[in-house]
């Protein structure tokens, strides 16, 4: 991906209002990645750069410049112009709080989302001791099942057979 990722961000060097760059997460771009929620490598994230969304697309650079190419600025206070009426209205609001409600409101919703990614990642580890027990499940079954002779009564049915179509 690499690659394809250098080429996009040569086609965007000059770009007016999209920035393509990558950052380097296990130097000193460590803070940044942990700001923006990067959790593995490669992550591409796009959006405005203070609330970052993760890119699922392809990683390909025909996908990758499909997608920068649809790219542009955002509703956000400092593009208001670009907001429908019901993001103004909420934008309006955010504005009119208080810092100390403001920073309240975001820490709470974050909290949120985290509880949500946690408790997933609890019923994913559930998920995964099931399948582990499963498994083991299906192949003590199945090695009981060869070791109570599947094998020799497939060799004698076989043998038969063979005895059969000789006569």
């Amino acid at each position: 991906m690499k690659p394809a990722w250098d080429k996009l961000m040569a086609a965007y060097k000059d770009h007016k209002t999209t920035l393509v760059a990558d950052v380097d997460c296990t130097a000193g771009g460590k803070s940044l990645c942990e700001t923006v929620g990067v959790e593995g490598f490669p992550t591409i994230k796009y959006g405005d750069p203070s609330d970052l969304e993760d890119y699922q697309g392809g990683r390909d650079f025909d996908e990758l410049k499909k997608f920068a190419d649809g790219l542009g600025p955002l509703c956000s206070p400092k593009n208001l112009d670009l907001c429908s009426g019901e993001k103004k209205k909420q934008i309006e609001e955010y504005m009119a709080m208080d810092v100390k409600k403001l920073e309240e409101l975001v820490s709470s919703k974050e909290a949120e989302m985290k509880k949500i990614s946690s408790d997933f990642d609890k019923f994913v580890e559930g998920l995964q001791k099931q399948y582990e027990e499963a498994n083991k499940k299906k192949d003590e079954g199945v090695k009981a099942i060869k070791e109570a002779g599947l094998g020799l009564a497939k060799a004698v049915r076989a043998s038969l057979k063979s005895g059969k179509d000789e006569l």
